[in-house]
């Protein structure tokens, strides 16, 4: 069985991707100006609440194939957005027939689209959509983590692995999206440090994905 190729599921990712790709031709809502990387968390969630910042298809198609693989009791997702990754999540959890995903996302509409769009899609029973900041709102999700996927504000993949570290089951992948960034390179210093204990290596998905087992 594979949920994503079922009608109910392809109608939703085909809609949202193609909105997003829309994006690409759009000026960006940030001011001009004004310093990204130096601004709260929150500011950039809120002034790009209308920015889909999507994972790619293929990566999509990677993420469901890491868990139809790795079986994961519990996925744990940093940067829910629109919900475009976590359908693809919970797709194959789905399909797996057992795990949950736990996602966390910062702005509140988007909050509320993704939970939309994984109702839509007839996988909101898979999913457990929480509201605020990651370094919050994980700070007490229950181990073993099979699979963690981070794809939320880049300064701030690195801080949340590190909270989740002790949570992560032996063997757990770690996938984190948009490698090719700048502002992803402390993250990816540290989990291709062997002394960290990952196995890590990019694959050429998108912006990079870097897939990293918890050795």
């Amino acid at each position: 069985m594979n949920s994503l190729r079922a009608p109910r599921v392809r109608s939703v990712l085909d809609r949202l991707h193609a909105a997003a790709d829309l994006d690409e031709d759009r000026p960006s809502p940030w001011p001009s100006g004004r310093d990204f990387a130096g601004s709260p968390a929150q500011e950039r969630a809120d002034l790009l609440a209308g920015v889909y910042m999507p994972i790619s298809a293929s990566g999509g198609d990677l993420l469901y194939s890491l868990v139809r693989a790795a079986r994961p009791e519990r996925v744990v997702e940093f940067g829910t957005s629109f919900g475009i990754s976590t359908l693809y999540l919970a797709a194959a959890v789905a399909d797996n027939g057992a795990g949950h995903v736990v996602t966390t996302e910062l702005s509140e509409v988007k909050v509320a689209a993704a939970r939309a769009n994984l109702a839509e899609a007839g996988l909101h029973e898979a999913v457990t959509v929480l509201a605020g900041d990651a370094l919050a709102t994980l700070a007490d999700v229950p181990g073993p983590i099979g699979l963690l996927l981070l794809d939320g504000w880049k300064d701030l993949c690195l801080p949340v692995l590190r909270l989740l570290e002790d949570r992560l089951a032996p063997g757990a992948l770690v996938v984190a999206d948009d490698v090719s960034f700048p502002s992803m390179a402390p993250y990816l210093e540290y989990v291709r440090d062997p002394a960290t204990g990952y196995v890590s290596v990019e694959f050429p998905v998108g912006d990079g994905m870097e897939i990293s087992c918890r050795a």
